[in-house]
């Protein structure tokens, strides 16, 4: 077993361990040695680093394809597509064979029916992330559902026979995963919530670590609202403060997480939008409030921002070096154009591609810093904010 541990022998820290407080310690009394384990991640401690390292890689950043078939049936019907396995196949199909795309796209989150599933010609989906260099990651968590003794607010159902499951996802070739929660700023957000979401997201972790898998640990703090921007900070801080306590009590391995956070920025119904370097400026205070430097890689969600947007955000806050990996893990804002493109037409696929990389490569850009919006069509200036979103 792999861990990170402390010895502590001074008076001034035995009441850490039961003996007395440091001004009632004797100076003359021997020195006690206890040992604090700091983070256990079984075996796979190694592997665990080196998939995070990946992923954190520059220049790239995750593709989040991983919609439930229901959420996956809406972005069909958005384009007069029935929800069927065979049109959830080819669109994903069009998305994971996509040429280039590993030299922007570092990791992939799927859903369960993808990760099992293979090309029209018998490929693997796994085995075409794996051959452009992209790790193949799963959602986990079983969706949300009512908080009971909560302001109207839901937490994460999955930890029951997560432990099984993350075997067999990894025996299929997975290499990290993905736990969605929310906290909602208009709903308080209560104490219970944020603490439920916070062990929530500790267990999973935790178990994840235990069969091979890295965790992104994904408190999403919903957009709703007409909050400003120093309530999202303020709430933001107080949720990543709980979340890396529990984390470190479930002993997770800091160096093998991922954090796929929210950007703080005003809520959506607030009366003043906030410039990419006012997100950035309140975004990264709170990172570096909160965040240990060893955690890897910092996996920004969109949560309804438009597609230029989201890369504007992101390059603002890569004009200069960070502790960690500042980078992104997009689903709807970089699959937008890409469906407006392709319309189930086999005709299209090759245009759709075409869209994908674009905002593929705008994000790899912001993540070094050196993205512009020059060019950037209206469409990928659309918001795509819902409220009360659910996928």
């Amino acid at each position: 077993m792999a861990m990170l541990t402390a010895k502590l022998s001074s008076p001034a820290t035995n009441w850490l361990t039961g003996g007395r407080s440091p001004a009632g310690a004797r100076r003359s009394a021997p020195a006690r040695r206890a040992t604090l384990i700091r983070a256990t991640a079984g075996s796979y401690a190694d592997e665990l680093v080196s998939t995070a390292k990946s992923v954190a890689s520059p220049g790239r950043g995750i593709l989040a394809i991983d919609e439930s078939n229901a959420t996956c049936g809406k972005r069909l019907a958005s384009i007069g597509l029935d929800n069927t396995e065979a049109n959830r196949q080819a669109y994903r199909q069009l998305l994971l064979t996509t040429a280039g795309l590993g030299e922007y796209i570092s990791g992939a989150i799927l859903f369960e029916e993808t990760l099992y599933q293979s090309t029209t010609d018998g490929k693997k989906f796994v085995d075409c992330l794996k051959d452009q260099n992209i790790m193949p990651g799963i959602k986990v968590d079983k969706g949300l559902v009512p908080l009971p003794g909560s302001n109207n607010e839901s937490w994460c159902q999955g930890l029951d026979g997560l432990a099984s499951r993350c075997a067999e996802y990894y025996k299929q070739g997975a290499r990290f995963a993905k736990w969605r929660t929310v906290v909602s700023i208009p709903c308080g957000p209560s104490a219970l919530a944020v603490k439920e979401a916070a062990w929530g997201l500790a267990r999973y972790a935790a178990i994840a670590q235990d069969n091979g898998l890295v965790p992104i640990v994904e408190p999403e703090i919903l957009l709703d609202g007409d909050h400003g921007i120093e309530t999202t900070l303020e709430v933001a801080e107080k949720v990543w403060s709980e979340v890396f306590f529990y984390l470190a009590q479930n002993n997770v391995l800091f160096e093998g997480i991922l954090l796929k956070p929210s950007m703080v920025t005003p809520g959506a119904e607030h009366k003043q939008r906030a410039t990419p370097e006012a997100i950035a400026k309140y975004t990264l205070t709170m990172l570096r409030r909160r965040v240990p430097p060893a955690v890897p890689g910092i996996m920004f969600l969109s949560g309804g921002q438009s597609e230029v947007e989201a890369t504007l955000n992101l390059n603002a806050m890569n004009q200069a070096p960070n502790p960690w990996h500042v980078s992104f893990s997009y689903a709807r804002a970089l699959q937008n154009s890409v469906l407006k493109a392709w319309q189930g037409r086999p005709e299209n696929v090759e245009g759709a591609q075409k869209a994908l990389l674009v905002r593929a490569k705008a994000n790899s850009l912001a993540q070094l810093g050196r993205y512009t919006s020059e060019g950037e069509s209206d469409e990928a200036k659309k918001g795509m904010f819902q409220k009360g979103y659910t996928y």
